[in-house]
């Protein structure tokens, strides 16, 4: 008897479709294991991070006089030959040697939970955020912050390279890629696992300067981009909000990133004896994820793509305007008991990733800044400084925050209060001349790791057709 594929059982034929039979077999029992792998991964990682901030600190390489990233010193710190005081001993714990004229050396150590050398690259620091994005599309909020002294890394490990025109994606290694571009490319690559049109993405981006917010996406009455002023209100349920701030509907990571360096290129930029290309302002780029799933099923993915692609039509007054128009001829067919049914246990899962490059503390006597640059200086730190006092008041379980003593920490408020997956990326110098600042850095790493703030929630919104604006008040 020919088997069904009609062809005779000992043929060459026949013995390759079964080799071929037994690979795919085998290739579909691994798939299985490494996602049940990667789910026991995901728990673990948010068993972790529950109720804690998680701290990275990574060391950027020596620079002697600075001079190698272009920065500009004076001829007396030049005399000064850069010592190595900052080193990472393993993968947890920073070593720092302090000493004083006429005193013996003294070694103190910080551990974290993740320390990266030197020469560690950005594929590495990569490989440890991804695992927070997986939950994502599952509700969970994740905010990620680069926190450190000026100079010590933090753009280009948030963004990558900058290029004297701050196209700061327009380099031709992607390894050298930071975290805001891998992030997002990550994100739409999650997406594209999901049923097609089920999720979709909004961007906004905006700074914080001389503690004012400004939209980095908005445009003038001529359509032209210029930062506009905004406000940070408190809603009606205790969350931040930024009314008419601008979103924009990205559907790919390269219009994503079009699109934030269109914004980059109005970011407050000044030079300092420090660092030449110096951000004077807190960046601050917010990706909202909107998934629509089944209630009976939340949480999990829909059984089939013909089930999704429906449930899509019959909600698609509730997508961005471009995917509602291209689905507008298809958006009233549900007709049936069942399918009315299948719309009314229709849920959104919204889910927001802050991308925070904050502007670095500085010392005024080693940055020589006077005139404008000093009064940012002022504004930075000071909301640097709120930032720490928020983190101490949480840590000491105060009853008052002071979220609003900064637009930096109101801005923040829903990320840093407990209701986000909070990632904190401290960058430090390894060099003698900043010990001062390194040690602060260091310390409010320290701090922020003592936060414990609860259990980290799951957005779980309500059904689409209850779903209500929420009204903001201050």
């Amino acid at each position: 008897m020919r088997p069904r594929s009609g062809l005779d059982p000992g043929s060459v034929w026949a013995q390759r479709l079964r080799q071929l039979e037994q690979r795919l077999r085998a290739k579909e029992e691994r798939i299985v294991v490494l996602e049940t792998e990667n789910a026991a991964l995901h728990l673990k990682l948010a068993e972790e991070l529950r109720g804690n901030i998680r701290v990275h600190c990574r060391i950027r390489p020596l620079l002697p006089f600075d001079t190698a990233a272009g920065h500009l010193v004076s001829q007396d710190r030049q005399r000064n030959f850069s010592e190595e005081v900052a080193y990472a001993t393993d993968d947890e714990t920073v070593l720092v040697k302090c000493s004083r004229p006429g005193h013996a050396s003294i070694n103190k150590t910080f551990q974290f939970e993740r320390v990266y050398s030197a020469s560690e690259s950005q594929d590495a620091v990569f490989a440890d955020v991804a695992p927070l994005l997986t939950s994502l599309l599952d509700g969970y909020n994740v905010c990620i912050m680069a926190y450190g002294q000026t100079g010590s890394g933090k753009t280009y490990t948030m963004l990558g390279p900058q290029s004297e025109e701050n196209l700061v994606f327009a380099i031709e290694d992607e390894s050298e890629l930071g975290i805001i571009p891998r992030a997002t490319q990550e994100v739409f690559r999650l997406i594209s696992e999901k049923p097609p049109g089920s999720s979709w993405v909004e961007v906004s981006v905006v700074e914080v300067y001389n503690n004012e917010i400004f939209d980095l996406l908005a445009k003038d009455s001529c359509g032209k981009g210029s930062g506009i002023k905004r406000d940070v209100v408190t809603t009606r349920e205790g969350k931040s909000d930024v009314p008419l701030l601008t979103h924009e509907t990205v559907e790919s990571a390269s219009e994503f990133l079009h699109l934030v360096k269109k914004g980059l290129q109005l970011r407050v930029r000044h030079p300092t004896l420090v660092h030449a290309h110096s951000s004077r302002s807190h960046l601050i780029v917010t990706l909202t994820i909107t998934t629509v799933v089944s209630g009976d099923s939340f949480g999990t993915s829909w059984e089939d793509e013909q089930t999704s692609q429906r449930l899509h039509k019959e909600v698609s007054c509730t997508f961005p305007q471009k995917m509602k128009e291209s689905k507008s001829t298809s958006s009233s067919r549900a007709s049936s008991p069942a399918q009315l049914e299948a719309t009314e246990k229709m849920k959104q899962v919204k889910a927001r990733l802050q991308l925070v490059d904050l502007a670095g503390s500085e010392c005024v006597g080693m940055s020589g800044v006077t005139g404008t640059a000093l009064r940012e200086t002022s504004f930075i730190n000071r909301s640097l400084s709120a930032l720490a006092d928020v983190l101490g008041a949480i840590a000491e379980q105060r009853s008052h925050v002071p979220y609003r003593n900064s637009k930096l920490t109101h801005l923040l408020q829903d990320s840093v209060g407990g209701d986000a997956k909070l990632l904190v990326m401290l960058c430090i110098s390894p060099d003698q001349k900043y010990l001062t600042e390194s040690m602060q850095s260091l310390g409010f790493g320290t701090r922020a790791r003592q936060v414990q703030r609860g259990q980290v929630k799951k957005k779980n919104f309500p059904v689409l057709s209850k779903i209500k604006p929420k009204t903001p008040v201050d």
